[in-house]
């Protein structure tokens, strides 16, 4: 927690706060209700990631977790440490018939710094890397076109993985919906993380779905 919060106080009260939720290993995410679809992505901080995508007509939940690691049932200390290989995700339950997949992937880019191969912002390791994990072959097919129109359009690499998506693993209660439950921290974390000022960098006027309206 420390390497996310090197604040003093601020990471000791919240730590206080917390501590129950880091003793249990956490529990697959349930497959999405009956006529929605999911699709999972790595941006860094969850917390960040939800709101983009929180905030979408067609979109029903947006659930913050653990995926692409080794590990069973992992926690929050475990993954944040950076030994069991997952990244700090969030999945996305959706309703195709009002939003398609290629709509999500525009908001997913616009809210990452797709060229950082060592983690998101102030968020440094592997738990904190980009990568779009598909279920399904058109999944993958539109996602690997979508990082290709980006290295076109920007000229240099992106680090972002396009990866087959495996077991997804809810974070611990304290992590869900954490802009709407804490927005004056959440507020704090990500003007000190510099989250925003490298979006406006890399997007300028793209960059979006951050605020909180």
């Amino acid at each position: 927690m420390m390497r996310r919060f090197p604040f003093g106080v601020v990471a000791a009260l919240f730590m206080l706060l917390a501590h129950e939720g880091l003793a249990t290993g956490q529990d697959l995410q349930p497959p999405p209700q009956p006529g929605l679809q999911s699709a999972a992505f790595a941006g860094g901080c969850f917390w960040c990631m939800v709101h983009p995508f929180d905030s979408l007509p067609g979109v029903a939940l947006v659930t913050s977790g653990y995926t692409g690691g080794s590990v069973a049932n992992p926690t929050y200390q475990q993954v944040s440490s950076g030994v069991t290989g997952h990244a700090e995700s969030v999945r996305v339950d959706y309703d195709p018939k009002v939003i398609s997949y290629q709509k999500l992937l525009d908001v997913y880019w616009r809210n990452v710094d797709p060229f950082d191969n060592g983690g998101q912002f102030c968020d440094r390791g592997l738990q904190y890397r980009t990568a779009i994990f598909f279920e399904t072959d058109e999944q993958r097919q539109l996602a690997e076109t979508s990082r290709h129109a980006m290295e076109q359009r920007f000229s240099r690499p992106i680090a972002t993985e396009i990866v087959a998506a495996g077991p997804f693993y809810r974070a611990e209660a304290y992590h869900q919906n954490y802009y709407r439950e804490n927005p004056l921290h959440y507020q704090f974390y990500r003007g000190r993380c510099g989250r925003d000022n490298r979006l406006q960098e890399v997007w300028g006027a793209e960059a979006g779905g951050h605020s909180l309206r």
